[in-house]
């Protein structure tokens, strides 16, 4: 069976004079897809764009060739979304909340039940299911933002940074339960944690000023740097001049001397050594325009 296809088409947003996302074209089957970029670089206007929340000032969005607009509430029922800011009761129980939002999605009773409880202990939040959300912490809230996203297991699902608020430990469960429900589904996560979807994304998307600027898998973008990454072992006396030259991705303490791994567009000093590429040093590279300070 062919999968589902979304495509944005020379998508562009304009609030006033401000471009937000200027002529952006894409196209997503199913797989897990990031999108990387710093504040303000369009990823959450993009977002809404797709779903359907916002209307671009020019080009479109299609779902298996429809554009999402006529496709009304059908395009509705097969969608997912966590957004930035999510609102809840805060007098409801975590599962009460769900199965709330499980009526506004016209998911009937048995089904809920069935996938409530299962959602509940993938988040980690079975045994804190009858506690009101009040009483919640910032990352049992956005746990279980990520359970409702995934309440009707939509065929499209958009998550704007869904793991601001939650430990190390939790980062890794949300990933690999994101692993498993991207099967046959579009999973789109926005995010500035390079970390959580260096090993889970089948393709990366960096914006800037609300244009793409790269798009592939981690592998391809980071093989662009692949001479760019340095590491150089001086005194920390010379740590000041290197700062100002070059962006500087860590620093390490090895006895007298400091280790430093920077980006440079050159050999940046005789004992340099070349490093293997990460997709952080593409990202510093992408939002420094180059490796070499200006």
């Amino acid at each position: 069976m062919k999968g589902d296809e979304l495509v944005i088409d020379r998508l562009t947003k304009n609030f006033g004079n401000k471009i937000a996302v200027d002529r952006l074209s894409f196209s997503f089957s199913p797989g897990v897809y990031a999108l990387l970029g710093s504040n303000g670089a369009g990823k959450t206007t993009l977002m809404r764009l797709i779903c359907d929340i916002l209307s671009p000032s020019s080009g479109e969005v299609r779902f298996n060739g429809r554009e999402i607009g006529s496709l009304g509430e059908n395009y509705r029922d097969i969608l997912g979304y966590l957004p930035q800011s999510f609102g809840f009761y805060p007098n409801f129980t975590a599962e009460k909340f769900l199965f709330y939002m499980a009526s506004l999605k016209g998911i009937d009773k048995k089904t809920a039940e069935k996938r409530i409880e299962e959602l509940l202990e993938s988040v980690s939040l079975s045994d804190e299911k009858k506690q009101k959300i009040k009483t919640f912490s910032g990352g049992m809230k956005q746990r279980l933002g990520i359970a409702q996203a995934m309440l009707s297991e939509p065929r499209v699902l958009i998550l704007d940074e869904p793991t601001a608020g939650l430990d190390p430990k939790e980062r890794v469960r949300f990933r690999n339960l994101l692993s498993v429900f991207s099967k046959d589904r579009i999973v789109i996560i926005s995010t500035h944690i390079v970390s959580d979807i260096e090993h889970i994304a089948d393709k990366i998307l960096i914006m800037k000023n609300g244009e793409l600027i790269r798009s592939g898998t981690a592998e391809e973008l980071t093989d662009k740097i692949k001479d760019r990454v340095y590491e150089i072992s001086t005194s920390y006396e010379r740590l000041c001049e290197i700062e100002e030259k070059y962006t500087v991705i860590n620093i390490n303490t090895e006895g007298e001397n400091a280790v430093i791994r920077i980006l440079s567009d050159e050999k940046p000093t005789e004992n340099a050594k070349k490093c293997e590429a990460r997709l952080e040093d593409l990202y510093l590279y992408c939002f420094n325009d180059s490796g070499v300070k200006k």
